[in-house]
């Protein structure tokens, strides 16, 4: 079955938001011999819609801006995503991310997040962590407060742009 790419339109039946082609053209600039190692694009389109369905799970409710159109099916094409590095256009009237595409930064998390879940599951059940584990005369023992879901910092670096501010962050200006 085809993979179903999301334009920019807000389509109701889009799966990913970068097709097998552009992924690959990622990983060959940036070096990643691993893409190309994949048995068939069939698995790469079945990495790709893993790969978005971690992204809604994980991103969805701190995208910044508004969903298009409230029938699409992926959370972006996005209006009123504000970029935040922007200078004040217009007598002081914030800058949008084009609501009619999906931003390059997107696609390359996608990407990246497809490659992961070709080779491991990006949405693993969590069980309780041991807090002590010994094997032969080593022990580790684990921090408490240490979490147990896998955090892709790379993907949230790439995201950044494109999240919402958290409550405990405040905008510093020098004048």
């Amino acid at each position: 079955m085809t993979i179903v790419v999301e334009t920019g339109a807000g389509l109701s039946t889009a799966e990913t938001y970068c097709t097998v082609a552009e992924a690959t053209t990622y990983f060959s600039n940036i070096g990643e011999a691993a893409w190309a190692t994949l048995a068939s694009d069939a698995v790469r389109e079945q990495s790709l819609r893993k790969a978005v369905a971690f992204m809604l799970g994980r991103y969805r409710s701190r995208w910044a801006g508004f969903r298009k159109t409230t029938t699409q099916a992926l959370d972006w094409p996005r209006s009123l995503a504000p970029i935040k590095d922007a200078p004040d256009l217009y007598g002081g009237s914030a800058s949008y991310y084009d609501d009619s595409s999906v931003p390059q930064a997107v696609k390359d998390a996608c990407a990246s997040l497809a490659l992961r879940a070709a080779s491991a599951t990006l949405l693993a059940d969590q069980t309780r962590t041991k807090k002590s584990v010994t094997v032969g005369p080593i022990t580790t023992v684990y921090d408490d407060a240490a979490g147990q879901a896998i955090v892709y910092a790379e993907i949230d670096v790439m995201l950044s742009p494109y999240l919402k501010n958290s409550g405990n962050q405040v905008a510093v200006v020098r004048a």
